[in-house]
């Protein structure tokens, strides 16, 4: 289990658009209040279950709801960039829009 500390940044596009933020405020309060426990626990080191994607972006997963999923990517070894999040019903697409934000975020080389 890694223990490094991490500090959580929320991407934004060039537009202004935070997509996680949109996506977590659509959410109902309860399972709101669980993914941020969770993201607490990410700050501190301890991703949980958590896998690589591919292409830089990565995916905390969660087993409640609907199987919630937070996309993001990694700068350096101690910043987690949250791009977006979805379910497992829309997983595909999910992934997808996760991978071009990140890929954006590279375009625009922002540190």
């Amino acid at each position: 289990m890694n223990t490094n500390p991490k500090t959580i940044k929320i991407y934004r596009a060039e537009n202004g658009k935070e997509p996680f933020v949109e996506w977590i405020n659509s959410l109902p309060v309860k399972d709101r209040a669980r993914i941020f426990a969770r993201l607490d626990r990410v700050e501190t080191g301890n991703t949980g279950d958590h896998k690589s994607l591919g292409d830089g972006v990565w995916e905390l997963r969660f087993y409640f709801g609907p199987g919630y999923r937070i996309y993001y990517g990694e700068i350096g070894a101690a910043i987690v960039l949250l791009l977006s999040g979805g379910d497992k019903s829309s997983q595909k697409r999910d992934v997808k829009r996760a991978k071009i934000l990140w890929e954006n975020r590279l375009k625009r080389r922002e540190p």
